[in-house]
């Protein structure tokens, strides 16, 4: 459907998560992947979603060879709490200390995608919020030593065990926590082709 709206463009993706790529295949999206690597760093004066749309335009801008009917789609997401944001940890301590300081509480997920042809750059924002029970030390331990989430903002995967035993609700959309809030895209991307 969309594919077929889309078939004059081509849509580059720039991103190394094997999550949003599969998201994309299940979008029925022509696609191609595109990585390039850029020191994501931020204005400690950027809060909340701020974060997460400048790493996404930081992202696209070092892409500077776009053709006339390339769309370049970047993406962050970073997990907000308490007035901070947790990216992805460092190493086991790091991720150890995340997780104690989610355990019991609600966080919110915020992903930023960001869209750039030559003509314009449109970036869109998601939210939704996750409520952990308390985990118990050894539940942490258990779940960074097999699943080793140090990829992941926050130190968690939702899809994966810690979800199935950690989360009590989430308030929005559940692919936005897994990275990518599927339907904005969906929708941003009808837009575009609609133009």
């Amino acid at each position: 459907m969309l594919r077929e709206k889309l078939k004059n463009f081509n849509i580059i993706l720039a991103s190394g998560s094997p999550r949003r790529q599969a998201f994309f295949k299940e979008l029925d999206l022509d696609f191609t992947i595109q990585v390039k690597e850029v020191v994501e760093t931020y204005s400690s004066e950027l809060k909340y979603s701020e974060i997460t749309d400048y790493l996404s335009q930081l992202k696209a801008s070092i892409f500077s060879d776009l053709r006339t009917n390339d769309i370049l789609i970047t993406s962050d997401t970073i997990v907000w709490l308490n007035g901070k944001a947790l990216g992805k940890p460092k190493d086991f301590e790091e991720a150890k200390q995340m997780l104690h300081s989610l355990s019991g509480q609600m966080h919110e997920v915020i992903t930023s995608v960001c869209f750039t042809s030559k003509e314009f750059q449109k970036t869109v924002n998601d939210v939704t919020k996750v409520w952990f029970k308390i985990l118990s030390e050894e539940e942490i331990v258990y779940y960074l030593k097999n699943y080793k989430p140090f990829d992941k903002a926050g130190s968690y995967g939702i899809q994966e065990w810690i979800g199935y035993i950690g989360i009590e609700k989430i308030e929005g959309c559940y692919f936005n926590v897994m990275g990518l809030p599927t339907r904005l895209v969906y929708k941003t991307l009808t837009e575009i082709a609609d133009r």
